[in-house]
Parts: C-alpha cells; sequence; structure tokens
C-alpha cells in the first residue's frame, strides 16, 4: 500500500524537493500546502495518511497547526535541532519528528508502523 503524504511548509523550495524525493522513495505526495489555511483544506479532500508539518510556518507555528488536523498522522519537520524542540514536541499530537536533512521514505515508514503496532 502506497503511503499518501501532504508536505506543509513555507519554503516553496523545500516543498519541491522534498515532494520529488519522497516520490523517488514510494510516498505519494498528494498535495503541498504553504500556511495552515491551504493545509487543512488539503488534508480534508486528500485525507492522506500522514502529515509532514514544518514547525515555522513563516509567521504562523506547526504546533498551532498539529492539533487541528484530522486526517493522518501529523510529524513535525524543522532544519532546528530536536533538543531545541524537545518540550513543544512532547505536548505535540504528532507522532515523531524529523530533522529535515533526515527526510526519507523510510524514515516516515518507519514513524508510521510505531505508531500501528
Amino acid at each position: 500500500m502506497t503511503i499518501r503524504c501532504v508536505i506543509v511548509d513555507d519554503s516553496e523550495r523545500f516543498r519541491a524537493s522534498a515532494r520529488r524525493l519522497l516520490s523517488t522513495q514510494g510516498i505519494a505526495v498528494v498535495a503541498t500546502a504553504s500556511d495552515s489555511r491551504q493545509a487543512l483544506r488539503a488534508v480534508e479532500e486528500q485525507e492522506p495518511d500522514v502529515v509532514l508539518v514544518d514547525v515555522g510556518l513563516g509567521a504562523e507555528s506547526g504546533f498551532d497547526l498539529a492539533p487541528r488536523i484530522r486526517h493522518g498522522a501529523v510529524i513535525m519537520v524543522s532544519s532546528l535541532a530536536p533538543d531545541d524542540l524537545a518540550e513543544l514536541l512532547e505536548e505535540s499530537p504528532a507522532i515523531g519528528f524529523l530533522p529535515k536533512d533526515q527526510l526519507s521514505g523510510c524514515a516516515i515508514t518507519y514513524l508510521l508502523s510505531r505508531t500501528c503496532c
């Protein structure tokens, strides 16, 4: 079964490169969004398995968006170090965190498998 993914990040460059990377690794990127409004609409329309949410969405926080996502597991992503976000991640409904430079289809699959069993 193919994992369906929505990418939420305010950087168009990151969205495009993450889409290319994940698509080559068997993850179907069904939508991308640059802000909370677009993200909630995309998630509602696409009903993905996973939503990658950037911690910093310009003027918005991905931590404010995460609890509002009703379809799919949330994985927070950032170029910040996990230690800098530990407290916020612990309080978040996200199933995990991936540094942007460690994003991969395998990492997403692994985090999803930890919540299914």
